[in-house]
């Protein structure tokens, strides 16, 4: 059996990298769009009176028999904060979720229904429809890459794969490039526009948008490796016929008898 050159070699670490890369990336496209965590804060909410039993400062204590007290009466005079308390919220593709004030766990509503109505078909939906094509690349990417790492065929045939899972990563990358870019739109638009009983108070990316956006990077080193690894093998063949033609012409000249 004949030992795998270094060349050969080099193309199927190349090929193994590029492979890794695209996979880890499908698999942080796939979290980061099934979550719900692509942007993080606050919402200000008013206190309900207390009922019942209930106290504590998550609920405003209003004609209870204690009323003379000035700890139980401050709350009529006061405009400010303590009237308000902070409800954490998070945000993703799909839905919205925030705390409950007076239960344990979350209310969830879909984020479909909060974006502003002229932003809805423009730029959420082409959102949404890029971040699947974006899957869908990324997928067949991976696909075309595991079946070059297992063909054992022709060097030929092993490169018109090379070149096709190169241009579908690449176009991949560019299509995540927008839904994220798109995504951000629609949430900024949202936070003015949106509904007043969902504006947040204050908020910032949270993990799943910071995964989006690593899934990218990954997407785009995948095509690097690939293209590199492309370009590599093509200036290899073209070595070997120069040093091929050379041998060739000394042949010719000096002919063995």
């Amino acid at each position: 059996r004949m030992p795998v050159s270094v060349p050969a070699a080099d193309r199927r670490q190349r090929a193994s990298a590029a492979f890794s890369l695209s996979f880890l990336s499908l698999v942080f496209s796939i979290t980061a769009l099934s979550s719900s965590y692509w942007c993080e804060g606050t919402r200000k909410v008013a206190k309900p009176f207390c009922t019942g039993q209930s106290k504590g400062d998550h609920c405003i204590r209003f004609n209870s028999p204690d009323a003379s007290n000035s700890n139980a009466v401050q709350y009529i005079w006061e405009t400010g904060d303590d009237k308000f308390i902070d409800r954490k919220f998070h945000a993703g593709i799909w839905y919205s979720c925030e705390e409950t004030v007076d239960e344990e766990g979350e209310k969830c509503r879909s984020f479909i229904s909060l974006t502003p109505a002229a932003d809805r078909g423009r730029v959420l939906w082409l959102s949404i429809v890029a971040e699947l094509l974006y899957i869908i690349l990324l997928l067949t990417g991976a696909i075309l890459m595991s079946v070059e790492m297992c063909y054992y065929s022709t060097v030929i045939d092993g490169l018109k794969i090379n070149a096709f899972s190169a241009v579908v990563t690449v176009l991949a990358g560019l299509l995540g490039m927008v839904a994220h870019m798109m995504y951000t739109t629609v949430f900024q638009m949202t936070v003015n526009l949106g509904p007043e009983d969902w504006r947040p108070h204050t908020w910032d990316y949270g993990w799943s948008y910071c995964l989006a956006w690593a899934s990218f990077a990954c997407c785009m080193a995948a095509a690097v490796t690939t293209i590199n690894k492309y370009t590599k093998t093509i200036l290899e063949f073209k070595h070997k016929r120069k040093m091929l033609e050379r041998r060739l012409k000394i042949k010719y000249k000096f002919p063995d008898h």
